[in-house]
Order: C-alpha cells, then sequence, then structure tokens
C-alpha cells in the first residue's frame, strides 16, 4: 500500500501552515519527517490522515483519494497523535475492545486484534488497570496500540517514543520495523536519532513547506560533518527542535 500528497496547501486565514507540500512513500517504508516547531508537521500528518482537509491538492492510498473516500481510507490508516485522549477512567482492555468495536471489529476478530496489539505493545501486564493509574509510557504504548489494531496498511506516528524509556524505546523501534512488513510507516519526531534507528527516508519541512527529500544517507551528506543535528540546523536556518 502506498502514500502520496499531492500539493497539499493549508491556510488560517491570510497565515499559510503547509504550501504545496507533494511526497510519495511506498510499503516497507519509513519516512522520517521532521522540521521545527510551528513549521507544520501536525497540519499536514492530520490532512495525511483525513481528519482536517486541506485548502487545496489532494491525499491519495493506492491512488485514490481520500477526500471523497474517508470511511474507506480510515479503514487503512492509523494515527498515533502526540496527545492522544484517552478515557482514563477505562482500562486498557476496555479502551482497546471500545476502539475496536470503533473500527467495525467484533467477536473473534475483535478478541484477536486487541490481543495481538496488546502484545505487540506489551500491555499484557496492566490490561486490567485504569488508564489514569498507568505511567507516560504505558499510557503511549495504549495510544500505540489502538493505532495498530486494525493492522493499518499506512500507518501516522507523532512522537512514537516520546516518554518512554530507553528499553522501551527499543520495544518500540522494533515493532515498527517489524511493522514496515506490511505497511508505509511516517515518524513525525523531534529525536534525530529515531531518523537514524527506524528511518529509510528524511522529509524535513520549515515554515510549512518543504525543504529536503531523500534518503538518510543523502540527508546525512548534507553537512561536512555528517551529524544529523547540524543538517537539521542548516535546513531550518539556524533553529533547533526542543
Amino acid at each position: 500500500m502506498n502514500l502520496s500528497a499531492e500539493h497539499l496547501c493549508k491556510y488560517y486565514g491570510n497565515k499559510k501552515s503547509v504550501e504545496d507540500l507533494s511526497f510519495s512513500l511506498e510499503e516497507h517504508s519509513v519516512l522520517g519527517f521532521i522540521g521545527p516547531n510551528g513549521a507544520g508537521k501536525t497540519t499536514t500528518m492530520r490532512m495525511l490522515c483525513g481528519i482536517m482537509p486541506p485548502s487545496s491538492g489532494d491525499v491519495r492510498i493506492d491512488g485514490k483519494s481520500i477526500l471523497g473516500n474517508l470511511v474507506e481510507a480510515k479503514q487503512k490508516i492509523g494515527y498515533l497523535p502526540e496527545n492522544a485522549p484517552l478515557h482514563g477512567n477505562m482500562t486498557v482492555h476496555a479502551f482497546l475492545t471500545y476502539c475496536g468495536r470503533m473500527r467495525g471489529l467484533s467477536g473473534k476478530k475483535l478478541r484477536a486484534a486487541v490481543g495481538a496489539a496488546s502484545a505487540k505493545c506489551a500491555l499484557e501486564s496492566v490490561e486490567a488497570e485504569e488508564i489514569e493509574s498507568l505511567s507516560k509510557g504505558f499510557r503511549r504504548r495504549v495510544c500505540l496500540a489502538q493505532a495498530i489494531l486494525h493492522e493499518p496498511g499506512v500507518l501516522v506516528m507523532d512522537e512514537p517514543t516520546d516518554g518512554l524509556d530507553p528499553n522501551q524505546k527499543r520495544e518500540i523501534r522494533a515493532l515498527i520495523r517489524a511493522m514496515r512488513e506490511h505497511s508505509a510507516i511516517i515518524v513525525s519526531t523531534h529525536i534525530l536519532e529515531e531518523v537514524d534507528a527506524v528511518c529509510d527516508r528524511v522529509l524535513t519541512i520549515c515554515a510549512g513547506r518543504k525543504v529536503f527529500d531523500g534518503t538518510v544517507s543523502e540527508f546525512r551528506a548534507l553537512a561536512p560533518s555528517g551529524r544529523l543535528d547540524d543538517v537539521f540546523a542548516l535546513l531550518s536556518g539556524g533553529g533547533a527542535d526542543s
């Protein structure tokens, strides 16, 4: 399954948040999506997932526009937002079951999907606990589990390892690498080491415009030092992500 963005633009009044952004992503690929704060990354991801309509342009999955086929498109997309709202008074198992039902799953398929997502995200030990009692790292893994419940062909992840300890980061990176076998994946991150760890390509935007799209090695070659942070500073005009 492949994803393509075609001349995406988003305006808020006279302010341009995203301007003429085009790129494509093939199945089995992981794209690192980076840029300084306020560059338009979150707006772009919401347009890619059909949550926010573009002012102009289009998003296609396997060549088919999502704009007139949102229900069908969302069945193929998994989205992990940076600050996903969770029902704190629900147990992990109840929440994932609820999310699965919203995805149209039921019966044995629902139970199998919840069990598989819980196992992939190492949530078995807390399935019976209320979400509000969990650590930030576990809550992040619950968010990830809901994004992969339906085995999406396109997975869009905003800061997937935010709040996780080093061991948990390794587990999530391993999961991303495993999911690339049947998915096209976008990872938006402020942590440049994530680009090295899991990504094939890098897409960099600044002030809503694309300033780089290429392989990780091509990205690294833009700075004499070969350091990712030096390249990032070069492309973003010397600014730095937090």
